[in-house]
C-alpha cells in the first residue's frame, strides 16, 4: 500500500508547490513510483514538471467529478518513476461544481483508491486555501506536510490549518496523521530566521523536520525552465535539501512501520 501525503498550508509563498514537485522528484530517483497530482488551480505543479496548465486536456478537475479515471489522465514526466496528474483550466470552477455533489469531501479519495496499490507515494499539491479542494486531498491523505516560511509572520495561519487537520480527523479521515513541519526559504545568516527555527522547533519539538530548505536563485528559476531542481541544478543546495528531505521522511516512515510491528 502506498503512502499518501498532502502538502498543505493556506498562506501563499511558502514553498508548498516547490516541496510537492520536488519531494515527488527525490522520491522517484530513490527507485520508488511516485505520482504527483496537481490540486492547485493555478497548475504550478504541473508546469514545473514540463507540462503547462493550458496543455492539460484532463487532470485532477475530472478526476475529481467522475468523469476519468486514473489511467486517464496520469501523465508520464521526463523523471524516471514519476507520473503526474496534471490541473487543467476547468479546475478553476472546481469548488463550485463540488458544492452540490454527493459526498463532495471523499470524491478524491475514491478515484485514488487504485493508486494505492500503483504507486509507493502519492504527493497532492494543496490550494493555498481550506476549501473543498484541500478538504478533499486531507480526506483522501495518510498524512500531512507543511512547509512552513522562516518569517516573522510563519505562525500564523498554522493555527487555522491545524484547527482543520482535527476536523478532518474527527469527521472524515481518523488515520490523518501530521508528518512534519518543513522549514522553508531559510536563511541562517539571519536573526530573524534562527528565531523563527528556534520558536518553531520549541513549540512543536520533534515533529519539526531537521531538513530545512534554504533560499535559494536556483530553486526560484527551476519552474520556470519546466524541470524538478534535481534535473535544473542537481549539485545546487535546494538540490542536495530535497534529497535530505526525501530521505529523511522516508526514514520516518520506517520508523513508524517498525514501531508498528513491534
Amino acid at each position: 500500500m502506498s503512502r499518501i501525503v498532502a502538502i498543505t498550508n493556506q498562506k501563499g509563498g511558502v514553498g508548498k508547490t516547490t516541496t510537492a514537485v520536488n519531494l515527488a522528484t527525490t522520491l522517484a530517483m530513490r527507485g520508488l513510483h511516485v505520482l504527483l497530482v496537481d490540486l492547485d488551480p493555478q497548475g504550478n505543479a504541473s508546469s514545473a514538471v514540463g507540462l503547462p496548465r493550458a496543455e492539460a486536456e484532463g487532470g485532477s478537475f475530472d478526476l475529481l467529478l467522475g468523469e476519468a479515471k486514473l489511467d486517464d489522465v496520469a501523465r508520464t514526466t521526463d523523471v524516471p518513476n514519476l507520473e503526474l496528474i496534471p490541473a487543467s483550466e476547468a479546475l478553476l470552477g472546481a469548488e463550485v461544481e463540488l458544492v452540490g455533489v454527493m459526498g463532495r469531501e471523499r470524491r478524491l479519495e475514491a478515484a485514488l483508491e487504485p493508486a494505492r496499490e500503483r504507486y509507493d507515494w502519492v504527493v497532492l499539491d494543496c490550494p493555498p486555501s481550506l476549501g473543498l479542494l484541500t478538504v478533499n486531498a486531507l480526506t483522501a491523505a495518510d498524512g500531512i506536510l507543511i512547509p512552513l516560511q522562516a518569517e516573522y509572520f510563519a505562525m500564523e495561519g498554522l493555527v487555522s490549518l491545524l484547527e482543520t487537520w482535527k476536523s478532518v480527523r474527527r469527521w472524515l479521515n481518523p488515520r490523518l496523521a501530521r508528518d512534519g513541519i518543513l522549514l522553508t526559504l531559510f536563511d541562517g545568516r539571519t536573526n530573524l530566521a534562527r528565531e523563527v527555527e528556534a520558536e518553531v522547533r520549541a513549540a512543536f519539538g520533534a515533529e519539526v523536520l531537521q531538513t530545512m530548505i534554504p533560499r535559494s536563485v536556483k530553486l526560484g528559476e527551476a519552474p520556470s525552465h519546466g524541470r524538478p531542481i534535481a534535473l535544473y541544478a542537481p549539485h545546487s543546495p535546494g538540490a542536495r535539501a530535497y534529497l535530505e528531505l526525501g530521505d529523511e521522511l522516508l526514514a520516518r516512515q520506517q520508523a513508524g512501520a517498525a514501531a508498528v510491528a513491534s
